[in-house]
C-alpha cells in the first residue's frame, strides 16, 4: 500500500477537520498545517494518530481558529525518533515524528475551510 491521504474542502465549524482515507506504511500521525499558494507547510494546527495499513474517517482536533477559505495540509507523519511514542512531538523543522516521503515528495493533500 502507497501512504497517501483523501480528503475534499469541508467545513471546520465544528473544529474538527477530516480525511476520508489516510494510508500508512507504519503507525504514525496525521498532521495539519497551515499553508497557502505557495504550497509550503506551515504551523501545525491539529493532529491524530494513525496505524499502519488503511484508515477511514481520520478527524483531527484543531488547535487553533481557522477560518472559511484558509488552506490546510494533511499530512503523513511518521512515530519516529521522538522521546514517546505515541506521543505527538514534531515542532515545524524539526526530526521527531517528522513528515513522510517518498520519493523525496511529502505525503500529503490540501483543502480549504469552507
Amino acid at each position: 500500500m502507497t501512504p497517501a491521504v483523501k480528503a475534499m474542502d469541508q467545513t471546520v465549524a465544528n473544529g474538527v477537520v477530516s480525511a476520508e482515507s489516510v494510508i500508512a506504511e507504519k503507525n504514525g500521525w496525521l498532521v495539519v498545517h497551515r499553508t497557502d499558494a505557495d504550497m509550503k507547510p506551515g504551523p501545525v494546527v491539529g493532529h491524530a494518530p494513525l496505524r499502519a495499513g488503511e484508515n477511514a474517517d481520520v478527524a483531527a482536533i484543531l488547535t487553533e481558529e481557522v477560518a472559511a477559505g484558509d488552506m490546510l495540509m494533511l499530512m503523513v507523519h511518521s512515530e519516529d525518533g521522538g522521546m514517546q511514542t505515541g506521543i505527538f512531538e514534531y515542532t515545524l523543522g524539526a526530526k521527531e515524528d517528522g513528515p513522510i516521503r517518498i520519493d523525496g515528495n511529502l505525503v500529503m493533500t490540501v483543502v480549504t475551510a469552507q
